[in-house]
């Protein structure tokens, strides 16, 4: 009998003789071939699979509830190996999967461990020039022997938790495709029914896209979360529901469809692989590493961050998800709890059961972004305390009087199918069993949006059970006196919580009772905010605590505990929301953790600050505090710091709480309404100095180009080339966005601007200098053809213009307060500080309509001073010298605006004035002291004239350097140390 190999190379010789042989027709012989050699696997080769992403052959384990072993990627005789090798598809399926062979049916590359370099090749036979194929028999053994370790290669334990998220990643990446195709090929069935339930019920704005993501989200991580509850137990796809409490029938039925019995058979490849992966996992080793690292002494719930970072960084940062840790939560709880005994006279604190006139119990308490549910978990924890030596009146307590009053809200599938899991195995380790009625009152539901008007019974088969889930959360939020609101929400300043509901709210409109007048954000002291781009209000933490102040203002009485972004305790742009705070709290405890690495914040004593999180933006716990009775206008804030390591901030969280922190009383007042501690008396000094915006009306943010790599270069020639090729048509709008890695945006569009640009025979003319970064001088193409934010003012009175500008930030990340330059050309936004860099023109240009209005025969306009007329009068009165409207005055009897330019200058740039002021000078615009000191005014405005010389690179000054050494008089190299360059 002819051996199984030599069998297989004829029936591919006969497929290849057809002369219509495809890559499919040697499948069932590869298929056959690995069956004969080795009798213990089951080969599949479902096209159906095949067509959601499935490699082309799964290797299973009959003997082990077909558990895969491996994968077969095929390609057609004759392409090449390298090439595929080369493709999106098989980078994915190598991350994928740690044991995989690509094959053309005539050799064989074995991976193994996600290597890209195969740990075995095996070629069995050749094609001669005939067609037909010339077998080497001498490869046969060796190939047999590829194929034994192929199917018996032992997958190695995962013991690391930062293995084990990027496995699953590497699972829920193609499990994601899969979905999404699968449901792109068909019409209907269950994946459409899912769909459209999900969309018409919770998320009317969810797209396929995401529809497959938190399918392939809620598989992986739900199946992870069961693995851990299930440890050594055995565990398939089939036991794994098991493992999901029966406190949801909601969730244990969208387990069931998407992992369990009724799984899309598309799919079970993908879930099968996670399955394999995970029985190859020291579970044990996983939790204890996790508890080591993260201060979380319940992993299941912190790893979710972990996985989404492997899987999908931008749609954490988007989402904000970052866990909470158990310090940190901690203290807010023990906090919430203290303040329910000490303002509200409730001697239980969160354990407390006492009900309102209604029934319903009176310490309702809501987590809006729950998340895994750490801190209802703790609240648990901190509940089950109080009844350590009555045990026996636990389970009626918790059927009476918690599972009614506990409640969380949750956008996001995974998590939710987490906090349900675990906190119902936290309750059954407690002894509680739950009944059939009973479940955890957290809802699959976004808190941003408004009550859903529900309905009546929906007709579609999935819905059911999705509109009792919407009715539930929609009675939580418009109906039960919430007292309580605890949480971490997400600090996304992207914010996708775009509806109507909240974005109203935030503005002082309710949408459910458009004549009740509430807090506005965007108003302070009864007038608006008139900021330019007040885009950090959009914030979701901002938007959080906007609904928790609704919810708890609508109850009439409360407690907010939040740890959020610390930005908003100082933010100018936020002080429309602290006044609105003031105004319905009666007590704010804001406790600021600090840890702004993008402010580079130390210590006062000089060491390191650390942040409780693995994020750049510092952090506070917020804690606010409604009573029943009326409400003392404005509030009391209280302010306390906590610097140092992480590890020392965690230690201190644990031990302390609201009231044993040592507080600092704040007197917030207007503009600002800080909700940080100010030298009062400097500020009283500061406050009466002239702002710089009130001096000088027109100023602008820098330009933004929104592609500096193409609209910015070092050399005129170089831009010049770029429009050239701009208004080249032969080249194509695909060739040059290409070539320039251009896309278009809601504000410009490649084709249209292409097109502005070969009409428009005065173009070069748009070519001009920018300052980049400070000393950094470029080329731009100063037109919205290059550019989405050219500005009008610079335009009108910068471009092609004789001019002096002085470039602010308003806001300052850094430390120090060093952010103003001089220019005379258009500076970028971010010249100074990513913040923004703000430009104020010295002289105001007339436009062409100035000079059309100033009609035919009159003198033409000239340029005037950008100074209000009560600042130059305030100037004259001081000084008692009479302005000019341009250049420099003699200073004795008269005073130009250079003279003020240059006074301004010196002062921003004196150290006394920038260390007696640094706190003012943080949070907005500089303020100028004017001099009633004639001489002092002249010395200050010499040295301003002089150093604005110097930076514009202008100044006739001998250089104290020598060089004694010959050279080429090249600067090969510049360093930065310690604040100086070399």
């Amino acid at each position: 009998m002819d051996n199984p190999i030599s069998q297989y190379l004829n029936q591919i010789n006969k497929n290849l003789q057809t002369g219509v042989a495809k890559e499919l027709t040697h499948r069932s012989a590869l298929e056959k071939l690995l069956e004969t050699l080795q009798p213990i696997i089951h080969v599949v080769n479902e096209p159906k699979r095949i067509e959601c992403g499935s490699p082309d052959l799964v290797i299973l384990d009959p003997k082990a509830d077909n558990v895969p072993l491996g994968y077969i990627e095929a390609k057609d005789i004759g392409l090449s190996l390298d090439n595929a090798l080369k493709t999106e598809q098989l980078e994915r399926y190598l991350a994928f999967s740690d044991n995989l062979i690509l094959t053309d049916y005539l050799e064989f590359r074995w991976f193994v461990k996600h290597e890209r370099q195969p740990k075995i090749i095996v070629r069995l036979a050749t094609i001669d020039q005939s067609g037909h194929l010339q077998p080497k028999p001498a490869s046969f053994l060796e190939f047999e022997n590829l194929i034994d370790l192929f199917v018996h290669t032992q997958a190695t334990t995962i013991q690391r938790p930062d293995d084990l998220a990027a496995r699953m990643a590497n699972c829920a990446i193609p499990m994601r495709s899969a979905v999404l195709t699968a449901y792109q090929l068909e019409k209907s069935g269950p994946l459409h029914d899912q769909f459209d339930s999900f969309r018409t019920i919770l998320v009317d704005s969810l797209t396929q896209e995401q529809f497959a993501d938190m399918y392939a989200q809620t598989a992986c991580y739900g199946l992870f979360a069961a693995k851990c509850s299930a440890l050594e137990k055995p565990f398939s796809r089939i036991h794994a529901g098991h493992y999901v409490p029966k406190t949801n029938p909601f969730l244990r039925r969208l387990f069931n469809q998407i992992v369990g019995i009724d799984i899309d058979d598309r799919l079970v490849w993908a879930v099968e692989h996670l399955v394999a992966i995970l029985n190859h996992t020291d579970i044990a080793a996983i939790l204890k590493d996790f508890g080591k690292r993260t201060r979380q002494t319940d992993p299941v719930v912190h790893f979710y961050e972990t996985f989404l970072k492997h899987y999908d960084p931008k749609l954490r940062e988007m989402r904000g998800v970052y866990y909470t840790p158990e310090p940190v939560v901690s203290y807010i709880v023990r906090s919430v709890d203290g303040l329910l005994k000490q303002r509200f006279k409730l001697r239980d604190g969160l354990a407390d059961s006492s009900r309102l006139e209604s029934g319903l119990h009176k310490v309702q308490i809501l987590d809006p972004a729950v998340g895994t549910g750490t801190f209802l978990y703790t609240v648990f924890n901190q509940i089950f305390a109080k009844f350590m030596k009555t045990k026996g009146m636990w389970s009626a307590y918790v059927a009476e009087h918690l599972l009614p009053r506990v409640h969380g809200f949750e956008l996001l599938m995974a998590p939710y199918t987490v906090a349900h899991m675990k906190l119902g195995l936290q309750l059954q380790e407690m002894g509680y069993e739950f009944d059939s009625d009973e479940r955890l009152q957290i809802f699959l539901t976004n808190s941003l949006e408004n009550a859903h008007e529900t309905g009546s019974t929906p007709t579609l088969p999935f819905a059911e059970w999705l509109v009792n889930e919407g009715r539930a959360a929609s009675e939580v939020k418009q109906d039960s006196p919430v007292m309580v609101i605890i949480g971490n929400p997400p600090y996304s300043g992207h914010s996708l919580n775009k509806g109507d509901w909240i974005t109203h709210l935030l503005r002082g409109m309710n949408d459910n009772n458009l004549d009740a007048k509430i807090a506005n954000y965007f108003e302070v002291d009864g007038k608006p905010l008139n900021e330019r781009n007040p885009k950090w209000l959009q914030d979701d933490y901002v938007k959080f605590i906007r609904f928790a102040q609704w919810r708890i203002d609508t109850t009439g009485y409360g407690i907010l505990g939040f740890i959020t972004n610390h930005g908003y305790l100082d933010n100018p742009t936020f002080r429309g929301m602290r006044q609105a705070l003031m105004q319905d709290f009666d007590e704010i405890y804001v406790l600021d953790l600090h840890g702004n690495s993008l402010k580079k914040e130390q210590a006062p004593d000089g060491s390191a600050d650390k942040n409780v999180f693995d994020i750049q933006q510092g952090v506070a716990i917020s804690l606010f505090v409604k009573s029943h009775k009326a409400s003392q206008k404005p509030a009391k804030v209280f302010h306390a710091g906590l610097w140092g390591g992480r590890e020392e901030k965690y230690a201190w969280l644990e031990k302390q709480e609201v009231k044993t922190t040592d507080w600092e009383a704040l007197k917030p007042s207007s503009p600002f309404y800080l909700f940080i501690p100010q030298d009062v008396t400097k500020r009283s000094e500061y406050e009466h100095y002239w702002k710089v915006t009130d001096m000088m009306p027109i100023n602008v943010l820098g330009f933004q180009t929104h592609r500096d790599d193409f609209a910015i270069a070092y050399e005129k020639k170089t831009i010049k080339k770029r429009l050239l090729e701009m208004r080249e048509p032969e080249i194509s709008d695909y060739q040059f966005a290409n070539k320039y890695g251009l896309k278009d945006n809601r504000d410009w569009k490649l084709a249209k601007n292409r097109q502005i640009l070969q009409e428009n025979d005065n173009w070069q003319s748009k070519i001009v200098s920018c300052l980049y970064r400070p000393f950094d001088s470029r080329y731009c193409y100063f037109s919205k053809i290059a550019m989405d934010c050219p500005r009008r003012e610079l335009q009108n009175h910068v471009v092609g213009k004789e001019n002096l500008i002085i470039n602010l930030a308003r806001i300052v990340k850094l430390s120090e307060w060093r952010h103003t330059l001089v220019a005379s050309i258009p500076s970028t936004a971010i010249c100074m500080d990513v913040n923004g860099s703000y430009s104020f023109p010295l002289y105001l240009y007339p436009t062409e309509k100035d000079e059309f209005l100033n009609g035919n025969g009159k003198p033409k306009p000239k340029r005037k001073p950008n100074f209000a007329p009560n600042f130059i009068k305030d100037v004259e009165t001081r000084l008692k010298l009479q302005f000019i409207d341009d250049g420099t005055g003699d200073l004795t009897t008269t005073i130009g605006p250079e003279d003020i330019f240059h006074y301004m200058y010196a002062v921003f740039h004196s150290p006394t004035y920038r260390q007696r002021y640094a706190e003012f000078l943080k949070i907005d615009f500089p303020r100028l002291p004017l001099t009633r000191d004639k001489t002092l005014f002249q010395q200050l405005a010499n040295f301003g004239a002089q150093l604005v010389a110097i930076h514009l690179m202008v100044a006739d000054i001998e250089s104290d350097n020598g060089y004694p050494i010959e050279g080429d008089n090249v600067v090969d190299k510049i360093t930065y140390k310690n604040e100086n360059v070399y």
